[in-house]
């Protein structure tokens, strides 16, 4: 997948602004839809990392149900909140 792409298709060409809430609520219900209905696990995970890379992630509890899943989910949202200096 990719990282634009996926921005531009979520959000428009000048991609996801959270100063236009209207617009950034419907990019992100969009994507949330998408990951509720995706079967590729992979695809899955990775409208998860997007969404996670917002501010708008689900628990992964909520999300994966095969426990590696969950628990590469949890390690990830941990390493990009450790990367941003946010602490997890």
């Amino acid at each position: 997948m990719d990282l634009d792409a996926l921005l531009h298709h979520y959000f428009g060409p000048a991609g996801p602004d959270p100063d236009d809430a209207e617009a950034f609520e419907t990019g992100i219900s969009r994507l949330r839809t998408d990951m509720g209905v995706e079967r590729d696990s992979g695809r899955r995970f990775a409208l998860w990392a997007v969404l996670h890379a917002l501010g708008s992630a689900t628990d992964p509890d909520d999300v994966f149900e095969d426990p590696e899943e969950r628990e590469a989910a949890r390690d990830f949202a941990w390493a990009a909140d450790k990367a941003a200096g946010r602490e997890p």
